[in-house]
């Protein structure tokens, strides 16, 4: 069930942000709207001072220093960064949530994981379309049976280069979303990954890729993802035995299609009396980052878990990592 981020805010938790970049200034953001904003900290100074002079709290001139004031950070580094920052944060007993992709390897993250639960502290991983409250109807549809069973998923996300991104690729940076969103709502991991894809613009990672994937349940799932598209697509399909389902997550909408057919007329193939019935639904607009900040906090208060826990991000990596393997080898390979 999707839950209003105002029921678990807290005021008191002092929070602080570590990496204010793109994606990091909208923590701060987020979070100087629900808890107290201690500070920012970021490798270049003048960053930290113009995001914390908007927001009216502290730049930090180190990590260090940042953590001594601090209940729970965010790591918004880049991807090359994130475990050494997180080992730290890990280390000075705070709670933390790791960006996407959550170092980049499975690893890393999974020994990211074990120091967390050694030292007590809560560490989620930053899956924000988990959190997107379309996907919380779309599972909960899902799980009711309405439709029947999950037979395939295929998803789009593609868009221009982000100038941002300079240490992964499209899999990393795109993919692992669908990856994560797949998972979720079937509550079934991946078994194997057949991708392909390339370099076409990009002469460091791949800027294009389509990942074909065997789910442990028997679904199958389709994730295409680019940096060459000029437009923003962020959509996802399910095809079920009862029916179909389309999501958007830019406009937070959902459509399920069922059909029924009438009595064939096997003179008359041309007018099949086949009847649809179309569902569309609305949510309310929520900004997913803010719920899934929210429950990080909310998580960090009640010892709970948040939206996506770091072991998530441990099997969303080894699917990326198969993925990245197919493409070199150009062969299936098991997760």
């Amino acid at each position: 069930m999707f839950i209003k981020v105002d029921a678990f805010l807290s005021d008191m938790m002092k929070v602080g942000v570590i990496g204010v970049g793109a994606m990091g200034q909208n923590h701060a953001r987020v979070y100087s709207e629900i808890a107290e904003l201690v500070g920012v900290t970021d490798a270049i100074s003048e960053q930290a001072t113009k995001i914390a002079s908007r927001l009216g709290t502290k730049a930090y001139l180190s990590v260090d220093d940042l953590l001594k004031e601090v209940d729970a950070v965010s790591v918004c580094t880049p991807t090359s960064f994130h475990f050494d920052t997180a080992m730290k944060t890990i280390n000075s007993g705070k709670h933390l949530l790791v960006e996407k992709p959550f170092t980049g390897d499975s690893k890393k993250a999974a020994e990211l994981c074990k120091a967390a639960e050694k030292n007590g502290v809560i560490i989620a991983s930053g899956f924000i379309e988990r959190c997107n409250p379309i996907v919380s109807v779309a599972k909960e549809t899902m799980e009711s049976g309405k439709i029947g069973k999950i037979i395939s998923l295929a998803s789009r996300r593609v868009s221009s280069f982000p100038a941002r991104i300079r240490d992964v690729g499209v899999v990393m940076d795109l993919g692992i979303h669908d990856v994560d969103v797949m998972r979720y709502i079937t509550s079934s991991d991946v078994k194997s990954v057949y991708a392909v894809g390339g370099m076409f613009a990009n002469p460091n990672f791949e800027d294009y890729a389509n990942l074909l994937m065997e789910f442990d349940n028997s679904a199958v799932g389709f994730v295409e993802v680019n940096w060459l598209t000029p437009m923003k697509v962020r959509k996802v399909s399910f095809t079920c035995s009862g029916g179909f389902v389309q999501m958007d997550y830019t406009d937070q909408s959902l459509e399920i299609s069922t059909s029924k057919i009438g009595n064939i007329d096997q003179s008359d193939m041309f007018r099949i009396p086949l009847e649809y019935d179309v569902r569309k639904i609305s949510v309310k607009k929520e900004e997913p980052l803010k719920t899934e900040l929210g429950r990080f906090l909310k998580a960090v208060e009640s010892g709970g878990e948040p939206a996506a826990g770091g072991m998530d991000a441990v099997q969303n990596l080894k699917v990326c990592e198969a993925a990245l393997a197919s493409l070199r080898s150009h062969g299936k390979v098991m997760v």
